[in-house]
């Protein structure tokens, strides 16, 4: 029987097939899920913010931000069995929220926040094989670690998989 496991803000959680894995609340925030179809593990991080080096003091969670959490989720990954070689990624969220009179970059924290995941994904040569990013509404995603789909799904739209 599967689990559905709840990965929160500045999260990440691993798992293997078949348990599920869910995050709620992204707004500007990003959910990167991962698989390995091969050693069935997966996982999910909900990132906060692209950039650890950009704010001083940013304590011990390397889950908040995009740079240090992608590398750690990788690592736990690994542990459990997976080959980067064969991971594949999907991603939501990174939302504009709230709309501001200047165009600011500190403004457009999810649109970063999605571009630093791709740069990420991109050097660690792990495909991203679907995205549901920007807009202006939030997004909880459900991940099926058997199949790989990502849930969809936001208040007042149809959800649907990608």
């Amino acid at each position: 029987m599967s689990e559905t496991i709840k990965v929160g803000m500045a999260d990440l959680k691993v798992c293997r097939f078949p348990d599920m894995l869910t995050t709620l609340g992204l707004g500007s925030c990003v959910g990167v899920s991962f698989r390995d179809p091969v050693a069935k593990v997966g996982g999910m991080i909900h990132v906060m913010l692209p950039d650890s080096t950009a704010i001083r003091g940013t304590g011990n969670n390397p889950a908040k931000f995009a740079d240090t959490g992608m590398k750690e989720i990788i690592r736990q990954m690994e542990q459990m069995g997976a080959n980067v070689r064969r991971m594949e990624a999907k991603m939501a969220g990174g939302a504009t929220m709230f709309q501001y009179q200047t165009k600011s970059e500190l403004t457009k924290i999810g649109e970063r926040n999605a571009e630093a995941c791709r740069e990420i994904l991109k050097s660690m040569g792990i495909p991203l094989l679907a995205e549901d990013v920007g807009k202006n509404y939030g997004r909880t995603i459900v991940y099926e670690t058997e199949t790989g789909k990502l849930l969809i799904r936001a208040v007042g739209k149809q959800e649907f998989w990608i």
